[in-house]
């Protein structure tokens, strides 16, 4: 594997941490206390494909666009192989470069997302960074990506159209043949921009749909159908999962989802409560979560009883 890296101008690709003192001295956080919206479903897809892929002696790097808070990018790492690369692309703190992007950074993300809390969450458990750019994911289609270098690449950055189909050109010229790619948010009712990127994708772009969960499209440029029968080879009904067969222009595609019945120890959640928290907005959805709960605490005081 070509092993050339370009170098990247200061400060866009670090290796050692920025997190201040007061970060460093927070609690270890758990895997699951990583704040982020990379559920278990996507958790098990990520670590199947990757796993797959080691054991058949594939090697190559990860890219990731769109980090957050290192939620999923702390899994990535735990599938790295030697001599293999992780990089991450987000903004941060930092300003976006226009005005759509910046009213979106705004909504939704500002007031939590720092590169500190990112450092401090992957170096909880591993014990060297990624390489990080700290930019707008359009800067990668520079090149600094050797082509054909990564065999996983997730893309969870913008939901602007134009910022979307422009990550999809770099996860394209980024993956070996037969590499998958990951994308976030393909259906919910906020994120149009990214509908339209990766069915267009799909429809003129040579993207084969390999699997489709709540949250993300998996697909890739190579052979779809060995993606899926690696896919199938795991016994997901048995997992409490769902798994249901389409065909899309010709080509077959996999559903996986959760079971209506949750696996034991799991508190119930109907199908259409658990919908609604993985397709609304990010600020919708931790509200939602917290009225859930005081509901839920409510519930659960016994009552008062008075004299008499």
């Amino acid at each position: 594997m070509d092993r050339t890296r370009r170098a990247l101008p200061a400060p866009l690709e670090a290796i050692v941490p920025i997190a201040d003192t007061e970060t460093a001295r927070l609690p270890r956080p758990t895997r699951d206390g990583i704040p982020g919206w990379f559920f278990k479903v996507d958790q098990e897809a990520f670590g199947h494909f990757l796993t797959n892929q080691s054991e058949a002696g594939r090697t190559g790097d990860i890219l990731e666009l769109g980090t957050y808070l290192g939620r999923s990018a702390v899994l990535l790492g735990d599938h790295l192989q030697p001599d293999e690369q992780l990089t991450v692309c987000d903004l941060f703190d930092s300003e976006a470069g226009d005005a759509e992007n910046a009213a979106e950074m705004a909504m939704s993300y500002r007031k939590t997302l720092t590169r500190a809390a990112f450092e401090a969450n992957y170096l909880a458990f591993h014990q060297q960074l990624p390489v990080i750019v700290q930019a707008p994911t359009s800067v990668l289609a520079d090149g600094r990506i050797p082509d054909g270098s990564c065999r996983f690449v997730h893309i969870d950055a913008s939901h602007l159209y134009e910022h979307v189909a422009g990550d999809i050109a770099v996860a394209r010229a980024a993956l070996a043949e037969d590499g998958l790619v990951a994308l976030d948010d393909y259906r919910s009712e906020h994120t149009p921009g990214v509908s339209a990127a990766v069915w267009q994708a799909v429809f003129t772009g040579g993207l084969r749909p390999v699997l489709l969960t709540p949250m993300k499209f998996y697909g890739t440029w190579g052979d779809a159908a060995a993606a899926q029968r690696v896919l199938l080879a795991r016994d997901w009904r048995a997992e409490g999962y769902t798994v249901d067969e389409d065909v899309i222009a010709g080509g077959q595609v996999v559903r996986l989802n959760y079971a209506a019945k949750p696996a034991s120890g799991q508190p119930h959640r109907s199908a259409p409560r658990r919908l609604a928290l993985d397709l609304l907005p990010p600020v919708a959805t931790r509200a939602a979560r917290r009225a859930l709960q005081a509901l839920r605490d409510r519930r659960t005081v016994p009552p008062v009883r008075t004299a008499g």
